[in-house]
């Protein structure tokens, strides 16, 4: 089973996963954020090396999906492929900094990926205003954020909420400003109170629990 957790940077999508991890016995797979070679050049110059960037995480989260679509366990992804190509390839390219060239490039790649991979059984999406996104980053704070645009926090955010409408798979939204699932653990029962819900629903649960 494929349980995969979506948000904006500094939505709590590693914490949770991490919990949810925990909480189910779960595998996680975990965002490549640390061992990432771009990112220190992404933001310093989002124009020059957004391609680059975008390329190899869609290659990484290509194999991690086909990894977990081959397995018959359970494992929770900390963000998907769908995020890279509906969110955050489309609003580099609509804020100038991904050339047309190179996302019409991009956006053939990832339909060929697509075609080969369906939906998460379950998706939990984390929905941030930029304020508490903010904050958050500021909190964690690595030295590689702090360029981070407010206008490309904003871009992305309207993106989420564009893809989250549309929508086809089971899912679940968590107000990330009001549930503070890291430090409250009644809030953070919401969350498997409603996860459980939606896998009963699926597939059986029992001996995971």
């Amino acid at each position: 089973m494929h349980i995969a957790v979506a948000g904006n940077i500094g939505s709590g999508k590693t914490t949770l996963t991490r919990m949810l991890a925990k909480r189910y016995g779960w595998e996680p797979r975990f965002e490549p954020v640390d061992n990432n070679p771009y990112l220190d050049d992404f933001y310093a110059d989002m124009e020059r090396w957004s391609f680059n960037l975008q390329i190899y995480f869609l290659n990484k989260r290509f194999k991690e999906v086909v990894e977990i679509s081959k397995s018959k366990g359970y494992i929770i992804q900390d963000r998907t492929i769908f995020e890279d190509a509906r969110i955050f390839a489309p609003n580099l390219h609509d804020m100038g900094m991904m050339s047309d060239r190179d996302f019409d490039n991009y956006s053939d790649l990832f339909d060929l990926m697509i075609s080969l991979v369906g939906l998460p059984d379950l998706m939990i999406y984390i929905r941030s205003t930029i304020p508490n996104l903010v904050a958050q980053i500021s909190k964690r704070g690595r030295e590689f954020e702090k360029s981070i645009r407010i206008d490309y926090l904003q871009g992305l955010n309207k993106r989420y909420e564009d893809w989250i409408e549309g929508y086809k798979g089971h899912l679940i939204i968590v107000d990330g400003d009001t549930c503070k699932f890291e430090s409250n653990p009644s809030d953070f029962k919401k969350i498997t109170d409603s996860i459980d819900a939606q896998l009963y629903g699926l597939f059986p649960f029992d001996e995971q629990r």
